[in-house]
C-alpha cells in the first residue's frame, strides 16, 4: 500500500474540506465581531445571553452544509489513524501558541473553529458506519447512559469541577480538558467562555449526516440541508441536533448546573425520528 493511499482524500472531498476550513475561519472572524460588539451590552440580561448563543450556534450550523456533501471513502485503519493523530496534534499545537493579550480573543476563536472543524470531520467519518437507520436507537441509548455515568462519577464530573474552578478563579495554566472546549462570546464579557465540548459537536454532525443519508429532512426551516448545500444557499439550515444542543445549553445556564448534553440530545433526536417515522407511516396508510 502506498503512502499516498492513506493520507489523501478524493478530489471532491478535498475541495469540500478546503471549503469547510475557509468557512470555519470566517466563523471565527464573525464571532470576534460579535464579541467586540457584545462588550457594549450589559451582561446581566439572560435574553441577551440566549440570543448570543443562538446566533453563534445558528452560524455554526451553516458550517455543516459542506459536510453534508462529503462522500464516504473506503479506507483502512491507517488512514483514520494518520488523520486522527494529525488532527489531535493540530489541536495541541495551536494551544501552545501564545500571543499578546489584545490578540488572545482571536486566537481563542480560531482554536474553537479548529475544534468545530475536527468535530465535523470526525462526525462525518463516524456516520458512514451506520448501515441502517434503526441503529441510531442503541447509539442514543448507549451514548446517553455513558454520558450520565461519566457525569455522576466519572471523568466528566472531574473535568467539570476543574473547569468551573479555573474560570471562577483563574490561576495557573488551564486544565488539559480546556483545549477541547468550544468558547463563545457573551454580552458584557471581556473573555470568551466555554459552552460545550468537541464530543457534543461530533454528535451534532453525526446525526445531521445520518439524516441526510437516509433522506430524512432534519431542517426545521424547511428545505433539506443537502439541497441547500448543492444550491450554495446559507442562512436557512437549522438541524434538529443543533436545536437539541441549544436546549441543553439553555438549561445549564438557567439552572447554573453542569448538564450532560449527550443524553438530552439523544432524547430529542430519538423523539424526532420516532415522530417522523409515525407521520410517514400514517401517510402511507391513510
Amino acid at each position: 500500500m502506498s503512502h499516498q493511499s492513506f493520507t489523501t482524500f478524493s478530489t471532491s472531498n478535498r475541495r469540500l474540506i478546503l471549503w469547510l476550513g475557509a468557512s470555519h475561519l470566517l466563523w471565527s472572524c464573525a464571532t470576534l465581531g460579535l464579541w467586540w460588539g457584545g462588550q457594549l451590552i450589559g451582561g446581566n440580561n439572560p435574553w441577551w445571553s440566549g440570543s448570543f448563543i443562538a446566533l453563534q450556534l445558528f452560524a455554526a450550523a451553516q458550517l455543516l452544509l459542506p459536510a453534508l456533501l462529503l462522500q464516504p471513502e473506503e479506507r483502512n485503519r491507517f488512514f483514520y489513524l494518520f488523520w486522527g493523530v494529525t488532527l489531535l496534534l493540530s489541536i495541541w499545537l495551536i494551544n501552545q501558541l501564545t500571543l499578546a493579550t489584545s490578540w488572545l480573543p482571536l486566537l481563542t476563536l480560531i482554536r474553537s473553529s479548529l475544534l468545530l472543524l475536527v468535530a465535523t470531520l470526525t462526525g462525518a467519518a463516524l456516520a458512514r458506519y451506520v448501515q441502517r437507520l434503526w441503529e441510531i436507537v442503541p447509539i442514543c441509548i448507549v451514548m446517553g447512559l455513558a454520558d450520565v455515568a461519566s457525569w455522576l462519577g466519572g471523568p466528566t464530573a472531574s473535568f467539570s469541577r476543574d473547569i468551573q474552578q479555573y474560570y471562577l478563579a483563574p490561576e495557573g495554566p488551564p486544565p488539559l480538558i480546556d483545549m477541547f472546549l468550544i468558547k463563545l462570546a457573551f454580552p458584557g464579557s471581556t473573555v470568551l467562555a466555554p459552552v460545550f465540548g468537541i464530543s457534543d459537536w461530533i454528535m451534532v454532525v453525526f446525526f445531521a449526516i445520518v439524516a441526510r443519508r437516509y433522506a430524512i429532512n432534519d431542517n426545521l426551516l424547511g428545505t433539506p440541508g443537502e439541497t441547500l448545500a448543492r444550491q450554495g444557499r446559507i442562512g436557512r439550515y437549522l438541524p434538529v441536533s443543533v436545536v437539541a444542543l441549544f436546549i441543553a445549553i439553555l438549561l445549564a445556564h438557567a439552572t447554573g448546573l453542569f448538564i450532560p448534553v449527550l443524553p438530552l440530545m439523544a432524547l430529542v433526536i430519538f423523539l424526532w425520528y420516532a415522530i417522523r417515522y409515525l407521520l410517514l407511516q400514517r401517510r402511507s396508510n391513510p
